[in-house]
């Protein structure tokens, strides 16, 4: 047996996250068989917001064939944007235009959700809130996003346009325009993830590492996950929370797996004052984007590549940091760049740049969430309200939008 879900390298290089302090999670090894209410298959940050919303009705356990937080979750730049990898109105085109507003309002929901979870649960992981520049590029020019930044403000998404005029007097930047909207944010995905778990585990979660899960067996009353520890874990439901290493089981059309890489500045860069409270992206492919973080770090990333397996590649890791860093000059040229940290990740994108999140029709009480796009922490919360819902016997109102 070669497991339920897909085998990647996800990551290459060292995450400036790997380093960071705090990341402790209790971990067990499987040495019997178990039961419980709910297995959440993966330990990343997805898997750490499911067993959070869960353990507080359920007994749940969440398995992971590596230690917690080692696949995706570190590769991320924790850009915690509502914004969706395509603009409402090429959404619209997709999906229907009450749908676009419906996915971009839920997004919008979902990051106040995450400032929420945060602050409740005291949890440290550098959160901060930030605004969002949005500037054009050869996919979207400043017609573009003229029209974008109005269908968001009659949805009462708080964006304004800039003109090129007003973005250079504003932010000494040259682009033909830029939308400019509030209410994102940025952190530490690791550290969000770990404190996630961790206030799982104070409510009853148990997290079971290295288990990888071989097969799943579904029945009127449950799942019987067989594990490669030779012990079994019965459960009434089960989540796959496996990142971009999707269920074997499950279709993705228009769904791919792509390379991206980034990197992150030695602390306290020489940078415009605004950039503190900014995340910069732009509408461009392959795309750059840029943030701040609280000691003072530039992480920028971005150039994506349709392949998933680039990342693997040290050699074009150096390369993609070349480009990326004359990227950054042309865009911001009073802007200081020492590279300290240097990764690349595979990613998950979708025709629509949304997530999957449903059951899994060929199997029984089983559930499976696949984080496409660009807003990977920002689904994770989304999914982990409609699963928990669902599993509950609860509807979630906008659950069509995300169905597998």
């Amino acid at each position: 047996m070669t497991g339920t879900t897909i085998k990647r390298d996800l990551r290459t290089g060292r995450s400036l996250w790997a380093d960071s302090p705090g990341l402790g999670v209790p971990v067990r090894s499987l040495t019997a068989a178990i039961s419980v209410d709910v297995a959440v298959v993966g330990a990343g940050i997805s898997g750490a917001f499911m067993a959070h919303e869960l353990s507080k009705d359920h007994s749940v356990a969440v398995l992971d064939r590596r230690a917690p937080l080692m696949g995706s979750t570190v590769a991320s730049t924790a850009l915690l944007q509502w914004e969706i990898d395509l603009p409402l109105t090429t959404l619209a085109k997709k999906i229907g235009a009450v749908n676009a507003r419906r996915a971009y309002l839920r997004s919008r929901r979902a990051v106040d959700a995450l400032k929420r979870i945060v602050a409740e649960e005291r949890i440290v992981c550098g959160l901060k809130n930030k605004s969002s520049l949005y500037l054009a590029g050869d996919a979207y020019g400043h017609r573009a996003l003229e029209a974008e930044a109005q269908d968001r403000a009659e949805i009462g998404l708080e964006s304004r346009y800039l003109d090129a005029a007003a973005l250079r007097e504003q932010f000494g930047v040259e682009r033909t325009g830029a939308i400019v909207s509030s209410g994102s944010a940025s952190g530490d995905p690791a550290r969000l993830a770990a404190a996630l778990l961790r206030r799982a585990h104070a409510r009853g979660a148990r997290i079971w590492s290295p288990v990888e899960v071989m097969q799943a067996v579904s029945d009127p009353d449950g799942v019987t996950l067989l594990t490669d520890t030779d012990h079994a874990v019965r459960a009434k439901s089960v989540v796959f929370c496996c990142g971009y290493e999707f269920p074997k089981s499950i279709p993705t059309p228009g769904a791919d797996v792509i390379s991206t890489w980034a990197m992150a500045s030695k602390p306290r860069q020489r940078c415009p004052a605004w950039l503190r409270d900014m995340l910069v992206w732009e509408a461009s492919d392959p795309y750059l984007y840029l943030r701040m973080g609280g000691d003072g770090r530039l992480i920028v990333g971005g150039e994506d590549e349709a392949s998933a397996t680039a990342h693997q590649d040290k050699a074009k890791l150096k390369q993609k940091q070349k480009v990326l860093s004359a990227k950054l000059r042309r865009l911001l040229p009073d802007t200081a760049f020492e590279i300290d940290y240097g990764w690349a990740g595979a990613f998950g994108e979708s025709a629509t740049g949304l997530p999957s999140i449903g059951p899994i029709e060929s199997m029984d009480h089983t559930w499976a969430v696949m984080g496409f796009g660009g807003n990977g922490i920002t689904y994770s919360v989304i999914a982990s309200e409609i699963v928990a819902a669902e599993i509950r016997g609860e509807r979630d109102a906008d659950a069509d939008l995300y169905k597998v």
